[in-house]
């Protein structure tokens, strides 16, 4: 009797373990893939201010290592051709490219996330201005863009973004009285939002 009771103890005791090994750990849903519409105001460093719509895609990964955890990558667009103040009345600059997005998920804070990128783009200027003798013309450039920003969370996968960027385009052609190469940087207001029909599981 005693052995039998001394194997069932035994048996218990070698089955806990096992039983808490195989309970799975606590799981959530995330989405990699957001998508975005904003507006931006630009200082076009040639002829003040203008505006115009932007839209963006981005995908983050996910599980990865923490030195890399918050890495993805970013597709966006910008047409600046609304809104001018300056003395080019037909100044219109648009890109579109991509590149790396880095979210600080290291801030502990749930419904707030604060970014940095490194894009690279297309940039087009098309450029008219009779008062400064500018016959009308076109101009493309590999452009370098920089930014930061912080997203708000506001309800379930919507996201508020508020956005800053500095664009280099460091071919863009003299054009006087303008001797130097075309700089733009601005904000950019909008909204991001992941696409609930794709979701990873992160643990």
């Amino acid at each position: 009797m005693r052995l039998r009771l001394l194997f069932v103890l035994l048996s218990l005791a070698l089955a806990i373990p096992a039983v808490c090994q195989v309970t799975p750990h606590a799981e959530r849903q995330i989405s990699p893939i957001a998508v975005g519409v904003g507006f931006s105001n630009y200082y076009t460093d040639w002829s003040r201010y203008e505006s115009g719509p932007a839209v963006w895609l981005d995908w983050n990964f996910y599980n990865l290592p923490p030195v890399l955890n918050g890495l993805g990558v970013e597709i966006e667009g910008r047409d600046l051709n609304y809104h001018r103040t300056g003395d080019i009345p037909n100044l219109r600059e648009s890109t579109i490219g991509g590149g790396v997005i880095y979210t600080f998920h290291q801030i502990p804070i749930s419904n707030f996330h604060f970014y940095g990128k490194y894009l690279i783009e297309y940039g087009r200027a098309d450029i008219a201005s009779p008062a400064l003798n500018l016959a009308p013309q076109t101009a493309t450039n590999l452009v370098h863009a920089p930014g930061a920003g912080i997203e708000i969370r506001t309800w379930r996968d919507l996201w508020l973004r508020g956005e800053y960027e500095w664009q280099f385009w460091p071919q863009f052609p003299n054009v006087a009285p303008h001797t130097h190469a075309l700089s733009p940087n601005g904000f950019t207001i909008g909204a991001s939002y992941r696409l609930p029909i794709f979701r990873l599981r992160t643990r």
